[in-house]
Parts: C-alpha cells; sequence; structure tokens
C-alpha cells in the first residue's frame, strides 16, 4: 500500500481565534514539530503552513493520523487535546487533498478572498519544510506546480483585482486620491488591530512621512521603532495635526476625537479616514472647505465590490487550478514508480559491475570498453519493457502489482 496525501486542518471557519491563537507555530516551533512527527510518528514528508487563521499538516503515510497529529500538536503547545480536537478537519483522499492545497495556496479559502499575502506564507513555510528535510519528491512537485497556477491566476484572471480589505481599500483610496504629493505625511491615530495592520502596510508603501499615535504610547513607540516610523504623543495630537496631509483613524473614544476644522491645515487639502465605531471624527467635516473625509460606510461599499469581483473570478480560478491538479496527478503517479525502476537499475548495474569485475584481470582496456558498453546496451534493453509497463499501470491502473513482482523477482528491497 502506498502512502497517501492527507491533511489535518483547524481554519477560521471552523474555530474561533480563541483556539486558533493557541495552535500558531513560529519558525522554531514549526522546525521542532517536525522532529516531533519524524521521531513520534514516522512521517518522512510534511508540510505545515501555520497563520493567523489556519493551522494545517499536510503529510504523506499510510494511516489516517489526524488524532496522533493533533495529539502531539497540543503536547507541543500545552494544550489539552480534547479542547481543540473537535474543530480540527481531516482529508483522506489524496487528489481531494491536493486540490484543497492549491485552494488555500491561491487564497479561495482566505478570510480575505484571493489574499495576496498567502501565497508568500506558503513559500517561507515550503522554506522551512525544506530546511527540515521534509519536502521530498513528491512535495516539490506539488508546490512547483501551486507556483505556476500562482502565476497563471495573476495573469489569466481578476482574482487578485480591487481591493477587499479596510486596510487596502484605504491604501487604495490614499494612493488615487490622498494628495498631488508623492510622499504625503500621515498620521495613524489608534493602534488597535486595524491601526497596527494599516501601519505595517504603510512601511511596504512609497510613503515615509508616517507618525502613530496612541493613548498608550508603549504601544505606538514599540510599533514605529519596527517600522521605522515617528511617535505623536497623544496630549500632543491637537497642535500637531495641520502638519499631516492624512490622517487615518481608528481609535475608540465616545466621543469625536477631531470634531472640527480649527487644528487642521489650512493651507493644504487634509484626507481623512475614520475606521472607527463609534466615529472618531465629526460628520460634519464632510461639508468642510479643504478637507475630504471617507467614512467606514463608504470603505465597506468599496470592500464589498472588492469582494464580489473577486468572488466572480472563483469559477475561473477553479478552472485553471483543475488543469493543473490533472497535469499534476499524473505526473505523481509516474513519480511512484521511480524508486522501483531505480532500485532495478541499481541491481542490474551492480550484477554487471561484478561480472566486469570478475574478467577485467584478463583482458585490455580497449577490451574491457566494449564490454561495458556492450553491457550497458543489454540493461537499457532489459530494463525498458518493465519500465514502460511501470509508467503505463501509474497512468492507467494500479502500479503495485508490478512493483511487488519486481520487488520479488529481483529481491529490490535487500
Amino acid at each position: 500500500m502506498s502512502e497517501i496525501f492527507k491533511v489535518a486542518t483547524i481554519t477560521h471557519k471552523n474555530a474561533p481565534l480563541a483556539i486558533r491563537e493557541k495552535l500558531v507555530l513560529d519558525q522554531e516551533q514549526t522546525m521542532t514539530f517536525y522532529t516531533s512527527l519524524k521521531a513520534h510518528l514516522k512521517i518522512s514528508e510534511s508540510f505545515i503552513l501555520s497563520t493567523c487563521n489556519r493551522t494545517e499538516i499536510y503529510y504523506r503515510s499510510k494511516k489516517t493520523l489526524t488524532q496522533e497529529i493533533v495529539k502531539l500538536l497540543s503536547s507541543e503547545k500545552n494544550i489539552a487535546f480534547e479542547e481543540v480536537m473537535p474543530f480540527f478537519k481531516e482529508i483522506k483522499d489524496e487528489k481531494e487533498t491536493i486540490n484543497y492545497f492549491f485552494e488555500v495556496s491561491i487564497g479561495v479559502h482566505s478570510q480575505i478572498v484571493g489574499d495576496q499575502q498567502i501565497i508568500n506564507q506558503v513559500k517561507i513555510a515550503y522554506q522551512w519544510a525544506a530546511d527540515a528535510e521534509m519536502a521530498g519528491a513528491f512535495l516539490h512537485k506539488v508546490l512547483h506546480t501551486i507556483f505556476i497556477a500562482n502565476k497563471r491566476v495573476v495573469q489569466e484572471t481578476g482574482f487578485r483585482d480591487g481591493a477587499a480589505s479596510t486596510t487596502f481599500v484605504t491604501l487604495d483610496l490614499l494612493a488615487s486620491f490622498a494628495t498631488s504629493s508623492k510622499n504625503p505625511t500621515i498620521l495613524v491615530l489608534g493602534l488597535g488591530e486595524i491601526g497596527s495592520d494599516i501601519a505595517k502596510s504603510l512601511k511596504e508603501t512609497k510613503y515615509t512621512k508616517v507618525s502613530l499615535c496612541n493613548r498608550t504610547i508603549s504601544k505606538a513607540q514599540e510599533l514605529a521603532t519596527s517600522l521605522d516610523f515617528e511617535v505623536l504623543e497623544y496630549e500632543n495630537l491637537h497642535e500637531n495635526l495641520s502638519k499631516f496631509n492624512v490622517v487615518i483613524s481608528s481609535v475608540r473614544m465616545p466621543e469625536h476625537v477631531i470634531s472640527d476644522e480649527t487644528s487642521l491645515s489650512k493651507n493644504n487639502l487634509t484626507y481623512l479616514f475614520d475606521l472607527s465605531l463609534p466615529r472618531s471624527i465629526s460628520p460634519v467635516l464632510e461639508q468642510t472647505k479643504g478637507v475630504v473625509l471617507f467614512t467606514l460606510d463608504e470603505i465597506q461599499k468599496r470592500k464589498d465590490q472588492g469582494i464580489l469581483t473577486r468572488e466572480a473570478e472563483i469559477p475561473a480560478v477553479k478552472k485553471i487550478l483543475e488543469q493543473l491538479v490533472d497535469m499534476l496527478e499524473q505526473s505523481l503517479r509516474e513519480l511512484s514508480v521511480t524508486p522501483t525502476i531505480h532500485k532495478l537499475k541499481g541491481v542490474l548495474e551492480q550484477i554487471k559491475s561484478e561480472e566486469i569485475a570478475r574478467y577485467s584481470k584478463n583482458i585490455s582496456e580497449k577490451e574491457k570498453d566494449l564490454l561495458e558498453k556492450v553491457s550497458n546496451s543489454i540493461i537499457q534493453k532489459i530494463l525498458k519493457q518493465p519500465v514502460l509497463n511501470l509508467k503505463d499501470a501509474s497512468i492507467n491502473g494500479d502500479p503495485d502489482t508490478y512493483i511487488l513482482t519486481l520487488n520479488k523477482l529481483f529481491d529490490l528491497e535487500k
């Protein structure tokens, strides 16, 4: 019985954040867990993908090992197996697992449909698997085909078009409308989940004149240091607002933090993004000359449109994935018989070497070279039909019978 590619998975679709966050694996923890999979479950080929939205352990095995894997993971993370096991799902069919792996990597199952970050997370996870010597010939083929699929999806569909998150809608609006200045002064006010995400995303853009402001200054200082941004103390907010072309606010307060135009710039347009609930910027400013205010409702509408645009492309994406998965499946079938072919060739090469060694003392170098050529030709002719039959069986039927027969005939497992 051959090893089958399977997955044990927990995601945002079936588990709350309070459970998922307990199972996130960083690089060091991932490498340690790979060692445990080898030592305790004898898994020799595996791929671990762990993000804020999912922890998935792909593996090859003759047995389904979901419970054993989750027990091992629970032990590694020092949490109760009974607490997390009900949230885990498993896929045991190889083709279904491969198809799911493709869809996850491309962003079909992401919380933000078409998420561009997931393919980079897959690439990093692939490097970790390779470093742990857990990515064998099977996984190499699967992942290289996933990267081909990603390139085709980008080139042939609109799956990555449109902004589908609050952060990306905000940055798109900023790029399109904010200011004629190539490098505007930007203030990120409030560093909760949205504010922090926007700050980190700004680091990846062309904008460098960015300041962070938070009621808890230590949080602003820590994030600003990591991103090489400036810090504006919350107590000094109003006397410094006029310095900024753009203010992105996600601070939560019972009253408006920016209530009128008196503290804003009088000489330049000011672009305000209010991402707070309740609102932190007074709606009165929508009618103020020299101020452009984008509210959460407007951003939500644009986000919803971006999601609809991407969702409309899912059938086209799945068609590309189906084509590549079918091609991959055929390639993997041939791969399954490769070890037997190599073993058979090795046995024949060993026989050849032993026999040539027996007679080489009594023949000239020229005769020895001729004997090598003749022997190699004989080996190729002997190998030809078994190899063709094995490859044909791998594509059209079950190669296990051929593999078993060759193993017995030539004692290939010796």
